[in-house]
């Protein structure tokens, strides 16, 4: 499989070492401006800044190259996106975390908030730990997190906890970034009598990376809009 792979920061890194692990070649590593033939690729691994993300996924879109993204921080054009992808007639699959073990962790956090709604002295809020070179705050795998128990509860929002209005209908989402972080999350929910927690920690970025190829690997040849769900065969 030739992979361009958008971004080639820390996580493209990481992605290029697993990628050619099992036995991909690498057709494009590109950061910034680069100028780049998508057409190289049989798919494309896009990792890349907010603001380059929506280019990105857009170019491989019309010139029929199936595209994932890990990129947060540009959703606003996520809709454009994906009406363009259907306009092509395009592949894409866009997901906040790609690890494998994120991924499991989101339908727990799911059938959680389902229990949930049968006990009301329970508060739900979400804590995000990241480095300190993440741009976006809260992480994108918080607000996937936030938007499962909004699915599944009365919960209506969320709102970073920096000192807004408490309500019953808003989930508050702490945000902290320590050095050398690679990524954990929690979900509480607490009473006055004790605090049930789920949590993942990402011992590093391999996990994220995996995902990542494997998604693409499972998404080549195909069309259409996908998820984690489709690839991972859960639900």
């Amino acid at each position: 499989m030739k992979i361009a792979l958008l971004g080639y920061g820390r996580m493209g890194k990481e992605i290029e070492k697993i990628a050619l692990e099992r036995g991909h070649d690498i057709v494009i590593k590109t950061s910034g401006e680069n100028s780049y033939d998508i057409t190289a690729a049989d798919v494309a691994i896009d990792f890349s800044i907010p603001d380059a993300a929506y280019q990105n996924i857009t170019n491989c879109f019309k010139n029929n190259v199936p595209v994932i993204s890990g990129t947060t921080g540009w959703l606003d054009k996520y809709d454009d996106a994906v009406a363009l992808c259907k306009q092509q007639n395009g592949g894409f699959i866009y997901a906040s975390n790609f690890s494998l073990g994120v991924n499991l962790f989101f339908e727990l956090n799911k059938n959680l908030a389902k229990l949930m709604q049968s006990v009301n002295s329970y508060n739900v809020s979400i804590e995000e730990i990241h480095h300190t070179k993440k741009l976006d705050a809260p992480s994108g795998t918080a607000i996937t997190l936030a938007d499962g128990i909004i699915e599944n509860s009365q919960k209506k929002y969320w709102k970073l906890d920096e000192g807004y209005e408490k309500s019953d209908e808003i989930i508050p989402i702490t945000a902290k970034r320590i050095p050398d972080v690679p990524g954990t999350h929690s979900v509480f929910y607490t009473s006055s009598e004790d605090t049930i927690e789920i949590k993942h920690t990402a011992h590093n970025r391999k996990g994220f990376a995996l995902g990542a190829v494997v998604a693409a690997e499972w998404l080549v040849n195909k069309k259409g809009i996908y998820t984690m769900k489709d690839v991972l065969s859960i639900g």
